[in-house]
């Protein structure tokens, strides 16, 4: 039997802040899930935080790059190894409110015919972000689609195929991909994503020129 979610937790040098996502997602009212955790090729002691939260949950499964390939291929590998009917992430750095997967279920149960489920974001700190198509500005987070609240019926990923290995919105571009495709996405507003936007490092403070933290 396949779980109802497969969450994919991508990280790359995010120690300090794992334990809380990974804790927030065992903390989840609905049950029915596994996480698939890919590093990224870190240098920090994140192995060392999987393997001690593996021998406390066995929803959990681990995977490592031995260098670091970049969050777009690092959700890929996520996607491939998962085993579930909807494919949601949850960045390393951020967390969900208890009742985050129990509203999603209750929606896409409802309404088998959705694919597609995003929105919903509780931002901590700086809501503006690097415009993607005008690196030089600012914009707010009301007007973006955030990765982390993707929900995707596996089908999708047989007419979008992957995420675009892209410097920068490589979760726009998939959602673009997605609309292409005539699937309709479905957007819900209530904010159990919640995501931290007052961390060191982060991909969207800055058009990216190297590879950052995540």
């Amino acid at each position: 039997m396949r779980p109802f979610f497969s969450v994919i937790i991508c990280s790359y040098n995010r120690a300090a802040y794992l334990p809380r996502a990974l804790d927030s997602l065992i903390g989840q009212t609905a049950t029915d899930w596994e996480a698939v955790i890919i590093d990224d090729g870190s240098t920090d002691h994140t192995i060392d935080i999987v393997s001690q939260y593996n021998s406390l949950d066995s929803r959990l499964r681990f995977h490592r790059h031995p260098e670091n390939l970049g969050l777009s291929s690092t959700r890929n590998r996520g996607v491939r190894e998962a085993n579930g009917q909807f494919i949601t992430f949850l960045d390393s750095d951020d967390e969900y409110a208890k009742d985050h997967l129990e509203k999603r279920q209750t929606i896409l149960e409802k309404d088998p015919s959705i694919r597609f489920i995003h929105g919903g974001v509780t931002v901590i700190g700086d809501p503006f972000v690097i415009d993607k198509n005008s690196p030089t500005e600012r914009i707010h987070i009301d007007q973006c689609v955030i990765g982390g609240t993707f929900f995707i019926r596996r089908d999708v990923f047989e007419i979008v195929k992957e995420f675009q290995d892209v410097d920068y919105a490589e979760d726009a571009l998939f959602f673009e991909q997605v609309t292409a495709a005539g699937i309709q996405p479905t957007k819900t507003h209530y904010p159990s994503y919640i995501y931290y936007r007052n961390i060191p490092n982060q991909i969207t403070s800055s058009f990216p020129s190297e590879k950052k933290d995540r």
